[in-house]
């Protein structure tokens, strides 16, 4: 039903020919290939540089203590292997504009003149707020992170010799996921344009995704005090809510459009 409605608003205006549905296949097909070349060129080309993400990544580890930011290697191949993790994740981030591009040229063919002046800009903001996500995480909630387990470990007599595969692991799952978490208001934008979420649905459920945001944040908390686990979920709340705000923005201007 999704993918139907998805080809539906593909479609050309009425005075043009609009395409049958294996030619849309076909689309979404070259769409795919050009996302993944575009990845796995800027895989090619961070992993050039695998020396500095190897030091930027490490660097909130030794900021906790220059002691365990030395990782031990247990395995013979983790030096190529964690290479190549570290520069597909790394490879995202730097093609996330263009990743977005293509998406957004497969799924928004039939724009207006307007839409298509906002386009451009539309993708940068998506991937400034991506590029937030990342870096608040990064500068702010990882060295808590890191902090929280060595003090955990510690607390327990054990020391923590950690190894580069599940240092790295973590690193780059917890950055990305977090960046990809500021995404929120781009999605409900996509699945409000095509009828799969209303303002109405958000707005009533609204309560129930607060206490679901206060659970999760308390999940993923680095630290167990108060302060943290409202720095964590203040920012969920205002995601969510600004999610909201947009859901109804498009409802109005659908309503004025009709």
């Amino acid at each position: 039903m999704a993918l139907r409605d998805i080809f539906k608003f593909r479609e050309l205006p009425e005075s043009e020919t609009s395409k049958p549905f294996l030619e849309h296949l076909e689309d979404l097909r070259w769409t795919i290939v050009k996302m993944a070349i575009t990845l796995m060129a800027a895989m090619i080309l961070c992993f050039a540089f695998r020396g500095t993400l190897v030091r930027i990544l490490q660097t909130p580890l030794q900021e906790v203590d220059p002691n365990v930011g030395v990782l031990r290697a247990l395995g013979i191949t983790d030096s190529i292997v964690i290479s190549f993790h570290l520069a597909f994740y790394a490879g995202i981030v730097v093609s996330f504009p263009l990743l977005l591009f293509f998406a957004a040229e497969f799924v928004l063919p039939a724009l207006t003149v307007l839409e298509k002046k906002i386009l451009f800009p539309a993708i940068a903001v998506s991937f400034a707020l991506f590029l937030t996500g990342v870096l608040t995480c990064y500068f702010w909630l990882l060295p808590k992170t890191i902090l929280f387990f060595f003090r955990d470990t510690q607390s327990l007599g054990w020391a923590p010799t950690w190894t580069v595969q599940q240092y790295y692991s973590f690193v780059t799952r917890f950055t990305i996921g977090f960046g990809l978490a500021f995404e929120l208001p781009v999605v409900v934008l996509v699945l409000v344009r095509f009828g799969l979420l209303t303002y109405e649905f958000m707005a009533r459920t609204r309560p129930y995704a607060i206490v679901l945001i206060l659970i999760l944040a308390t999940i993923i908390t680095p630290t167990p005090d108060v302060l943290t686990l409202i720095a964590m979920s203040l920012p969920m709340v205002f995601l969510y809510e600004s999610c909201i705000w947009i859901a109804w923005f498009m409802k109005r201007r659908q309503a004025r459009a009709a």
